[in-house]
């Protein structure tokens, strides 16, 4: 069950793109020693395999994707099933299951298979969104019963995967033990998402949803992220994810712990404003995230075992993040672990039988040629059947469910789910309660007790929180439903704010978000703030991929907080101890109440310290966010200083521009500069605050391209396999490549350090996320692959004036556009008339075409060591 949004991952993020010539459909032999790999179904059966999932019983369900990531023709798509007959590692049987068009995630789970995918229009073949789906196959003839039964609809914003694709749209699918479809939504987010009861969402940006089975109960886990491909879930239910780059905006590969109502900052807060988000555990550099997966199978190397995989397209890597408790998260490490040419995704059978998808090269529109499944199993492995367990006795399946396989536990526990029946109800209980099994096994039991009873559970769950082992994960149960979360009571949790553990804490703030009981705000109000939080200086970067443990506790505080509009507890702490944490909160709250409590408590206040910090958060509430319609916002990079992205005034505008006018007029000449700062850190636009500022002018090389171009050496006189053949036996010399970057045209476009002003695609980490061959094709055929963000553009806009080239910056207010020849225009967004993406790349090609074949070598030498 897993998946991956092939938006071609970010594709872009190899700031040129990616084809490859020589890859054969076979895996690379550079697994580690201690596993057998064997090639299980080659491109004639499974081309661009976007997705894959295994039933616990071994049939493999490939989502084939002919669309790609950018292509936008329907009638591309289907769910194949591939059953291997006699274990030997190679596939038998396919049968075509189902046709859907983009598969990106698949879940399968009994004779129900879950698909996310992108849907069109019969009329008018184009996309009209997303939608997770579910089909049954109740009689085991391998095909679909009927058509697919929708669970959500239009979970991705149509209008960009019109434009662009499904690129940066809805992603992987994955079950948690809690019985939980986890969704990983890119950055296009969505816009009115409607699950099967009717409810309606809206996500400006990316993050994390989740829903029952059934397509009801709909609601949003995480928030703040960029381009989430997939998650990895532990038995504990610690959700884990690797991101994408966003092309040298500052966003590289991170991987991060998503905790539930947390924010993660992108694109308004992680540069400018890290103080208020959950950072990442770690910024991996240059790459593209994809398919996910938490190892938790017996039969596995202890090394292997029980760790996030993560694979990364870019990388053509399956990477292992080991991570390490640190308060109510983690730290990590990361290790190569299986390469695998632009690797999409991986999934394990109740048997321990790992398969894994490569794309190898199939293109953005998918490619009939290329792509293909292999398997991956220890050396000392030996098939064992995993049972039907449709045909279990409740006896069985209670057995199944104490497995040390997170498999064979989930698949048994919604199996019982699905009996509900008083012996069902039973035999999770027990397994529950007995402290002589293994705390995963009796969280299973956990989950399990509480899907089967629901309110009915309540007192009993509450039991279970005066058990040391299991208090946090019983906490977690009495507040997972809303629909009953009425009848849950709220002593436990402030109990739960008491416990020395902080993962204990951490679950206890989380139930008091959701059970939205006002009357527990002063208790959240004790959460001590760290002397980490503190906001980036100046003109500096924050720390947005470093971990930080402490800040955990106070950042979920203020989550449920601002989610119970505590707004009379809040103002009533500015005269306690606890009035950074209320400050903090208040921040978000758009409410005149607030506003003019703040401005009282301000008055009132002899502290100055606190003073400043009523006039920075009134600052902050000056604007707010404009409601999101999908007409708007999303960009390859979007415009990041924060706090808001399409920012409005609104009622309490006027009373917050007055005051802060009347206190700057008081503060004189010489304290006029903090209104100044005020004024840009948080964008207000209050004239009498505002400084023009003045950017010194750049002398940008003066570089003839069609001159460069124009001339005929070594490389403009072969073919580019010639070409290409050469380059893989020379190895040139990095120091004369630098000069070759300078002196062929490079620099005009590029640029090789984050401290240089960012023009097109980043060089300065190029190496870490393609090799030399890819290198040498991008720089050969520009075209063949356009990096992500780095398509040509053209824009006509009012006054007759017509723009060419690449978005180097794009805010709500203004677009900023670069020329080929290193001019940049800055155009007011009410101007365009037009904008249209052009299907060439800006970079011409033939700008190598005068090297030999051995400064072409030093050249791809060169950008292979950017590494940074």
């Amino acid at each position: 069950m897993i998946k991956f949004s092939l938006s071609l991952i970010s594709f872009a993020l190899f700031f040129f793109g990616i084809k490859s010539f020589f890859h054969e459909p076979k895996v690379q032999p550079v697994p580690p020693s201690e596993l057998t790999i064997t090639n299980f179904a080659g491109p004639d059966v499974t081309p661009s395999p976007a997705c894959l999932a295994v039933a616990p019983t071994g049939e493999v369900y490939v989502g084939v994707d002919m669309i790609g990531s950018l292509g936008k023709e329907p009638g591309k798509g289907h769910i194949l099933k591939l059953i291997d007959k006699d274990n030997d590692g190679k596939m038998d049987q396919h049968i075509d299951f189902a046709e859907v068009d983009n598969p990106r995630g698949i879940i399968v789970q009994g004779s129900q298979v879950f698909v996310l995918h992108t849907t069109f229009s019969k009329e008018t073949k184009q996309a009209t969104g997303m939608n997770l789906v579910v089909f049954e196959d109740k009689d085991g003839d391998g095909k679909a019963d009927g058509p697919e039964k929708p669970l959500i609809e239009h979970i991705s914003n149509a209008k960009y995967i019109r434009e662009r694709g499904t690129d940066h749209a809805t992603n992987g699918i994955r079950m948690g033990i809690d019985g939980w479809i986890y969704i990983s939504v890119g950055d296009f987010g969505f816009h009115d998402a409607v699950d099967r009861s009717g409810k309606k969402l809206t996500m400006l940006g990316g993050g994390i949803l989740r829903v029952r089975p059934d397509g009801t109960e709909m609601e949003v886990f995480t928030h703040g992220t960029r381009n989430v491909y997939d998650v990895a879930i532990d038995p504990y239910m610690n959700v884990f994810t690797r991101e994408n780059t966003n092309d040298g905006g500052g966003w590289n590969v991170r991987f991060s712990h998503h905790i539930q109502s947390g924010e993660y900052g992108y694109p308004v807060l992680f540069q400018n404003f890290t103080d208020e988000i959950i950072p990442a555990l770690a910024d991996l550099g240059g790459g593209s995230g994809t398919g996910a997966l938490f190892m938790d199978e017996p039969n596995w190397p202890e090394k292997y075992n029980h760790v996030p995989m993560m694979a990364d397209w870019g990388r053509s890597m399956l990477y292992i993040h080991r991570v390490t408790a640190d308060g109510p998260t983690f730290t990590q490490k990361d290790e190569e672990f299986i390469k695998l040419a632009q690797i999409t995704d991986l999934d394990v059978d109740g048997s321990g039988r790992l398969y894994l998808s490569a794309w190898d090269g199939a293109g953005y529109s998918g490619s009939p040629d290329k792509g293909y499944i292999v398997r991956a199993v220890p050396n000392n492995w030996t098939y064992k059947a995993f049972p039907d367990v449709k045909e279990l006795s409740i006896k069985k399946l209670a057995e199944l469910l104490k497995s040390n396989s997170a498999v064979a536990r989930l698949n048994a526990s919604q199996e019982l789910v699905s009996r509900n029946n008083k012996q069902a109800i039973e035999a999770a209980l027990k397994t529950a309660a007995d402290q002589s099994l293994a705390l995963d096994v009796r969280i299973a039991g956990l989950y399990t007790y509480a899907q089967l009873t629901k309110e009915n559970g309540i007192e009993t769950l509450i039991g279970f929180t005066k058990d040391s082992a299991l208090k946090e994960f019983a906490l977690k149960a009495l507040a997972d439903r809303k629909t009953y979360i009425a009848k849950v009571p709220v002593e436990p949790f402030l109990e739960g704010l008491k416990d020395a553990s902080p993962r204990v804490h951490a679950a206890a703030i989380i139930g008091l978000n959701r059970l939205g009981r006002p009357e527990v705000a002063n208790a959240l109000l004790q959460t001590k703030v760290p002397a980490s939080f503190v906001a980036p200086a100046k003109g500096t970067e924050g720390p947005h991929a470093t971990p930080n443990a402490a800040i955990i506790l106070p950042h979920l505080a203020v989550r449920a907080l601002v989610e119970l509009n505590a707004v009379d507890a809040l103002l009533a702490a500015l005269k306690t101890e606890n009035a950074t944490l209320a400050l903090w909160a208040l921040r978000y709250m758009h409410d005149e109440k607030v506003v003019n409590g703040l401005i009282a408590s301000y008055k009132q206040s002899t502290d100055e310290k606190l003073k400043q910090q009523i006039l920075v958060t009134l600052g902050r509430l000056y604007k707010k966010e404009i409601a999101y319609d999908a007409s708007w916002w999303w960009g390859t990079r979007p415009d990041s200083h924060g706090p808001y992205f399409k920012a409005v005034s609104w009622e309490g505008s006027p009373a917050i521009e007055k005051f802060l006018k009347e206190e700057a007029a008081k503060a004189g000449a010489q304290g006029k500069q903090f209104y100044v700062d005020l004024n840009s850190r948080q964008r207000m636009e209050i004239p009498e605050f505002t400084v023009e500022e003045k950017v010194a002018a750049v002398e940008e090389p003066k570089i003839d391209l069609e001159k460069i171009k124009n001339k005929k050496g070594q490389v403009g006189k072969s073919s580019i396999e010639d070409v290409l053949l050469a380059i893989n036996k020379l190895q040139g010399d990095p120091l004369k490549g630098r000069n070759i970057f300078n002196n062929q045209g490079c620099i005009a476009c590029h640029s090789l350090s984050k401290t240089e002003k960012m023009k097109g695609p980043f060089m300065g980490q190029i190496g870490s996320i393609m090799n030399r061959e890819q290198i040498a094709e991008s720089i050969l055929k520009p075209s063949a692959s356009i990096s992500q963000g780095f398509a040509t553009v053209m824009i006509s806009a009012k006054g007759d004036r017509t723009y060419m080239g690449f978005i180097t910056e794009e805010t709500a207010a203004k677009v900023v556009l670069r020329n080929i020849a290193g001019e940049v225009f800055t155009i007011k967004t009410g101007d365009i008339l037009s904008r249209k993406e052009m299907e060439n790349s800006m970079m011409p090609e033939g700008l190598a075409n005068s090297l030999s074949y051995e400064e072409l070598a030093s050249l791809v030498s060169f950008l292979s060591e950017q590494k940074k």
